[in-house]
């Protein structure tokens, strides 16, 4: 029978049963559809932050400090080409009014050139994987630095998670003799700079273009110091070093407006989750493709931070879900079914 046909016979009372749910729907898929792409964003910026070794290695030739300067200066050429096609320059001019901004972002440059300088020489002195430690701790040292300087309550799981990867580093420093520096400073060094950007007046990409801004006459001057004594290898080198080196601005900026984007689309509690891919391909990349030593007992420590970080994300994941639940009545609603999410 035909469609039509059918749709005239339909009782009058489903029929205006159904009709409110058609945008509902459409709400629905849309969000759906915004979600998922959210998810791409954020998955691809730590897949590109995972291969950073990769890129990292190839330039092993060329000393840490001069890789730095490298992608402070590319960085920001990248940037002010990315500002100047969406025409965002108007927060510039508001700057020199506002010295306390200037200096607040001094200090966050200062905190993620040491970051983006200490995780270089890792990477290419061959401890991948004491690096990648650094980025696996980080969000529990973020809880530890919440709790300090912003003066945020901690709950009793976030308590665990802290003293169980305590715990494994501990373990790290009993066995192998010292404390993984490597791993703490990068995870300090991050975690400062991301509370100095929390608390910061501009946006991811103005803020890091003011940051590379900031860096950049000490960057461009030290580059011009080794172009003068013969040893930039940007100069000396064939073109596809030189390529490399310029890639070091796409490949600082892209992987962070691919997590800005990300961030504004999905929910933070899976953001958390999905911030692990980024330390865990790290770790991978410096086990199985270059080889580095990651015996027993230095897996026992890594396995107490990951049951820590399991721990925390549960507990994290299950406090939204719980706040959700207790504010549906609050609305008038009922909680919803998270199927389908």
């Amino acid at each position: 029978m035909p469609e039509g046909v059918l749709r005239q016979r339909r009782p009058l009372a489903a029929t205006m049963r159904a009709r409110p749910a058609a945008p509902g729907r459409h709400r629905t898929t849309g969000k759906r559809a915004f979600m998922r792409r959210g998810i791409v964003y954020a998955s691809l910026a730590y897949v590109i932050w995972g291969a950073f070794p990769i890129y990292f290695k190839a330039l092993k030739g060329v000393p840490a400090t001069e890789i730095l300067a490298h992608r402070m200066v590319w960085s920001l050429a990248f940037l002010v080409v990315i500002l100047a096609a969406l025409r965002r320059f108007g927060w510039v001019r508001d700057l020199f009014a506002k010295p306390k901004v200037l200096l607040w972002f001094t200090g966050s440059a200062s905190l993620v050139s040491v970051n983006w300088g200490l995780y270089i020489w890792a990477v290419n002195a061959d401890r991948v994987v004491d690096a990648s430690l650094g980025y696996f701790i980080n969000p529990l040292v973020n809880v530890v630095i919440g709790a300090l300087v912003l003066r945020e309550h901690l709950r009793r799981g976030q308590w665990a998670a802290i003293a169980i990867a305590g715990a494994g580093v501990l373990w790290l420093t009993w066995q192998a003799g010292q404390l993984p520096w490597i791993g703490l400073l990068l995870a300090l060094t991050f975690a400062t700079y991301g509370l100095m950007r929390k608390t910061a007046a501009l946006g991811a990409l103005e803020g890091l273009a003011l940051e590379t801004a900031l860096l950049f006459p000490l960057a461009f001057g030290y580059l011009g110091w080794l172009a003068e004594h013969g040893s930039n290898a940007f100069l000396t080198s064939g073109p596809a070093l030189q390529w490399l080196l310029a890639a070091a601005g796409p490949v600082t900026a892209i992987p962070l407006l691919l997590f800005a984007a990300g961030a504004r689309r999905i929910p933070f509690s899976l953001l958390g989750v999905l911030q692990y891919i980024g330390p865990t391909l790290q770790l991978l990349v410096g086990v199985w493709l270059y080889h580095e030593p990651f015996p027993p007992l230095k897996i026992a420590g890594y396995a107490a931070i990951w049951f820590a970080l399991a721990v925390y994300t549960a507990e994290s994941v299950w406090q939204m879900r719980r706040n959700r639940v207790a504010a549906a009545p609050q609305s008038g609603l009922q909680p919803q079914s998270t199927r389908g999410n």
